[in-house]
C-alpha cells in the first residue's frame, strides 16, 4: 500500500513542476494527514524536495546504488585497477580523487606516500586524514546521500580554482559515443568541472560500467589522457578508445 501511495504521488509529480498538499489530496484522493507522511518519507530519501509552499520532484527518480552497495560489487576488478592507477603517482603530486569506491580503494594504496590530495568523497577525507604525510582537503557542500560526497556550489567552486598534477574520476556509466554520463545533473557538473581541471585526467571503471548511458553528460571519453578498466572489457571497444588517442589500461 505504501508504494501505491508513492507512486500515486510520484506519478502526479512528474507532470507539475511544484504542487501543493491540496493538490496532492484531491489528485489521489488520500488524507491530509498521509500525504504528508508520504512526503516526508519521500524527501528523506531524495526523491522530493519540500520546498516553501509545496513540493517538487528531485528532477527524475535514477537508480542510485549506494556506497555500500557499491563496496559489495567487482571488488577483485577494482582493486587491480587502483593498483594500476597508484602506480602513475609519484612523491608530492597532487591528486583529486573523484568519489567513488574504486577511487577509495586508490586512496587506501596512498597511505605511504606523500602527496597532497582533494576530494569531494568524505569517506576518502576521513581516510586520509589520520596520515600526516598526506595534506588532504575535502571540497565541502552539500553531501550527497547516495555516495556520501561533496555537491553543490561550494564544491565546485573550489574544484573549479585548483590544477592537480591527476584527476582520477569515476563513472557509472561510460560509452564511446555518449561518453562519461551520470544519473544527476549535481554529479555530472561535479565530475565535468574535474574534468577540465587537470593535467592528466584517469578514468578508473570496472568494465560493467560500459556501455550504458545515464541522463546527464560529463564529457567525450577524448577529453581523458588514459582510461584504466579490466579485462573483461569488449575489444571492440577497447579498439574504439584507443582509436579516440586515449591510452587504455586493462587489468
Amino acid at each position: 500500500m505504501a508504494e501505491d501511495k508513492s507512486k500515486l504521488i510520484i506519478d502526479y509529480l512528474k507532470l507539475h513542476n511544484l504542487v501543493t498538499v491540496n493538490e496532492l489530496v484531491n489528485y489521489t484522493k488520500l488524507s491530509p494527514a498521509t500525504i504528508r507522511r508520504e512526503l516526508v518519507r519521500l524527501d528523506n530519501e531524495g526523491v522530493v524536495y519540500r520546498v516553501h509552499g509545496g513540493v517538487t520532484l528531485n528532477r527524475f527518480v535514477p537508480a542510485q546504488p549506494t556506497t555500500s552497495e557499491k563496496q559489495q560489487r567487482n571488488m577483485a576488478e577494482k582493486m587491480a585497477i587502483a593498483a594500476a592507477a597508484t602506480q602513475l603517482i609519484h612523491p608530492n603530486d597532487s591528486i583529486v580523487l573523484d568519489a567513488g569506491t574504486t577511487t577509495y580503494q586508490i586512496a587506501q594504496n596512498l597511505i605511504n606516500l606523500p602527496v597532497r590530495v582533494i576530494t569531494p568523497d568524505l569517506r576518502i577525507g576521513l581516510l586520509l586524514a589520520d596520515y600526516q604525510q598526506i595534506e588532504v582537503s575535502v571540497t565541502g557542500g552539500c553531501v550527497d546521500w547516495s555516495s556520501q560526497s561533496c555537491i553543490g556550489p561550494h564544491s565546485i567552486s573550489m574544484l573549479s580554482s585548483i590544477h592537480p598534477t591527476y584527476t582520477f574520476l569515476s563513472c557509472n556509466a561510460f560509452k564511446l559515443d555518449t561518453g562519461i554520463t551520470a544519473p544527476t545533473y549535481e554529479k555530472a557538473y561535479i565530475k565535468s568541472t574535474l574534468l577540465h581541471q587537470s593535467s592528466r585526467r584517469v578514468l578508473v571503471a570496472d568494465s560493467s560500467k560500459y556501455g550504458k548511458t545515464q541522463l546527464f553528460e560529463v564529457g567525450a571519453l577524448k577529453e581523458l589522457d588514459v582510461i584504466i578498466t579490466d579485462k573483461n572489457l569488449d575489444p571492440e571497444a577497447a579498439e574504439g578508445i584507443r582509436r579516440l588517442g586515449v591510452e587504455l589500461i586493462l587489468c
